[in-house]
């Protein structure tokens, strides 16, 4: 997959998120413009989202779709949450819990995406979604063991 019709599948995805109709509203851009920023037709292989609109619309919606797709181009893991937690975790005993919780979770996961011989997509995101929860985990264990350590 080339690197143009990546960012289009996520800017895509991250219209869908929001929703046509929204996406237009909070915008200003037509649906057919919106429809170019993703369009995989030939005529269309130079149209990209502009970074402002790509602003806009990820303040939207529910995960940062075309953020995360510049960062995997370029190798850098970025760590998103969702829940946006106001509190951190209760220390590192807590931590190591929350750890094998999340690992049995993603296990299951990854055992019943197997099932079938086949990861699909939709279950690559299943368990894209605990790995990122096990590397959350994994921050605030580090952060609680350097408090205890400093």
């Amino acid at each position: 997959m080339s690197v143009g019709s990546y960012l289009k599948k996520h800017t895509e995805a991250l219209v869908k998120d929001v929703g046509i109709e929204a996406a237009c509203e909070l915008t200003g851009k037509s649906k057919a413009t919106l429809g170019r920023y993703y369009s995989d037709s030939d005529e269309h292989d130079d149209r990209f989202m502009p970074v402002d609109v790509v602003a806009q619309l990820e303040s939207a919606s529910r995960f940062p779709h075309v953020t995360a797709a510049l960062a995997d181009l370029r190798g850098i893991t970025l760590s998103y949450d969702g829940e946006r937690r106001n509190s951190s975790s209760s220390g590192v005993n807590h931590d190591v819990v929350a750890l094998a919780q999340r690992f049995g979770i993603l296990m299951a996961e990854y055992n019943q995406a197997i099932g079938d011989g086949k990861i699909s997509v939709n279950e690559a995101k299943r368990l894209l979604r605990e790995t990122l929860a096990i590397q959350q985990v994994l921050l605030e264990m580090k952060l609680n063991l350097e408090q205890e350590a400093g």
